[in-house]
């Protein structure tokens, strides 16, 4: 086997670990994974670690099979790459503004400004939008099941984390949903 099986496989096993613990925190919120009991360098870290993986597979994977699927450049370029930009652009921020240990899934203060007043997950929606563009822009055959996971798992962690939220911040995180919409 070639290093596109093990990449792939990386990739897969990094989401799907991920997608794992959020499923079952959807399942069992008084027993859940994600976000975290209690934060510790130890599970920051390995979120991380899932999320480089991940990351890593699909940007590897996207330039070895640049293209594979044949899709036309102003398709790729043209909406591609700038989901790409916003994607980073707005995920950086967010990581930023939220801090690595809140990002981790450490407890803190609730935030409503910066991209916070468009979205209730602007770190997963920038993804979303992230990893979609990169689908677009690599059109890469091989990291497709990888971003596909990806996505789900993207798309499933909110719910994984709003009775966890709901339980730390009570009428004001209520009210903050009235307000804002979950993605979008």
């Amino acid at each position: 086997m070639d290093n596109t099986f093990w990449i792939q496989l990386t990739g897969m096993f990094a989401s799907g670990a991920f997608l794992a613990a959020v499923l079952w925190s959807i399942a069992f919120p008084q027993r859940r994974i994600w976000p975290p009991q209690k934060s510790t360098f130890l599970n920051q870290a390995l979120i991380w670690v899932l999320t480089v993986m991940a990351l890593g597979s699909m940007f590897w994977l996207g330039l070895h099979d640049w293209d594979s699927l044949g899709w036309p450049a102003p398709l790729r370029w043209g909406l591609g790459l700038p989901l790409v930009i916003i994607g980073n652009i707005v995920v950086i921020h967010s990581i930023i503004y939220l801090g690595y240990k809140t990002t981790s899934g450490a407890k803190t203060t609730l935030k409503s400004n910066g991209f916070y007043r468009y979205s209730r997950n602007p770190q997963y929606t920038a993804d979303l939008i992230l990893f979609s563009g990169w689908a677009i822009l690599s059109a890469s055959s091989n990291a497709m099941p990888v971003i596909i996971l990806t996505l789900i798992t993207l798309f499933m962690a909110p719910f994984s984390e709003e009775p966890w939220l709901r339980a730390m911040y009570g009428k004001p995180y209520e009210d903050y949903c009235g307000k804002v919409r979950r993605f979008l």
